[in-house]
Parts: structure tokens; C-alpha cells; sequence
């Protein structure tokens, strides 16, 4: 996707970088969640879906403070919502607050982490991508991504690809038809 957008949005181009990917593969040898292993989503007893992966977004974040350091990068921006989230305790302000802390003092730098989506409903994120890039990022937002508990891909639906029946699904689902709607406050 990222070629992409460099040919879509020359002018982001020289803002974006390389690439630098990470097998994150390991999740699914620490935790047994439906995101991680072939299991059906489900709300455990503590009122948190079988789909919160412990700490993956601390670990996201910990992998990226330790690129930008070799690459003296100070600002790392994470696409985690609290307005939206599933009860995921690594979706809130106050824990990205504190791994802020957590990582300027572990690596001795100063980073700031930026959080844009946190306060915004899914219809506001739609109505975002599409003030920063018009109709051709929210059209390759819509192609190469997905948020689906059940990992499924296709079929491709109007607002994008998932399994349609998950809570992820319905919740990008009900995002989306508000944002073509004109229902978002952006």
C-alpha cells in the first residue's frame, strides 16, 4: 500500500520513509485469542472480547520507539481509538500517555507519541482520510485494509473487507454508512 500512496500523493512522498517491517508473528505463540488462534470471538468473563491480543499495542509502539531510535525519529503515530475500541485496555489515552513515559525513559529520548484517531468515532476517521486525501484514500483505505475479528479478507463490501457479521466488521460497518451519510461531526 505504501507504493501506493507514494504514486497517489506525490507530495507525501519525501514525509514517508522506507519500510521497515517486523514479523510480529510471536503474538500468536504468547497469547490464545480468536485474533491469534482459530478460535470463535467471544466476551470473556472479565467484559473483554476473546480478540484483545495482551499488550499488542504497547509492543507496536516498543517496536517502533527502537526503529526510529537508530533512525532518530522522535514522533510515532498509532491508529488506536477510544471512542470506538472494544474494551482494550492498550486502545487508551492514559496507557499510550504512559508508555510514552515508559519508552523517553528506557531509551533516552524524547518521543512523542501520537495518537490522531483516539477521540474520533469511525464515521469521523472516514471523514479524516478523506479531507487529507479526497476520494483516492479512503478508495485505498477501503482496498488494503480490513478489521475483522475473524481474520477474513474478502468479499470486498462497501465498506471494505471483513467477515460483515464480527463486531469489528459491524462497528467499520456502521462507520462507514454514517460517513457517506454525511453524519460525522468533521
Amino acid at each position: 500500500m505504501l507504493e501506493e500512496v507514494r504514486r497517489s500523493f506525490p507530495q507525501w512522498a519525501g514525509k514517508l520513509g522506507q519500510d521497515h517491517f517486523i514479523d510480529m508473528a510471536v503474538l500468536g505463540q504468547i497469547s490464545e485469542t480468536s485474533l491469534t488462534r482459530d478460535v470463535a470471538f467471544a466476551m470473556e468473563k472479565d467484559g473483554l472480547p476473546n480478540s484483545f491480543v495482551p499488550g499488542r499495542n504497547l509492543l507496536f509502539f516498543t517496536f517502533a520507539a527502537a526503529v526510529a531510535w537508530r533512525r532518530e525519529i522522535r514522533n510515532l503515530v498509532g491508529g488506536m481509538c477510544e471512542t470506538d475500541f472494544s474494551g482494550y485496555p492498550d486502545c487508551r489515552d492514559n496507557t499510550v500517555k504512559a508508555l510514552q513515559v515508559a519508552l523517553n525513559l528506557g531509551m533516552d529520548r524524547s518521543f512523542v507519541l501520537h495518537t490522531p484517531l483516539m477521540w474520533l468515532d469511525k464515521a469521523e476517521t472516514w471523514s479524516l482520510a478523506k479531507e487529507l486525501g479526497g476520494t483516492t484514500l479512503v478508495d485505498l483505505i477501503l482496498e488494503h485494509t480490513h478489521t475483522c475479528y475473524d481474520s477474513v479478507r474478502g468479499p470486498k463490501n462497501d465498506w471494505g473487507y471483513g467477515c460483515g457479521k464480527c463486531p469489528a466488521c459491524a462497528l467499520r460497518k456502521r462507520g462507514f454508512e454514517a460517513y457517506r451519510e454525511g453524519r460525522s461531526s468533521l
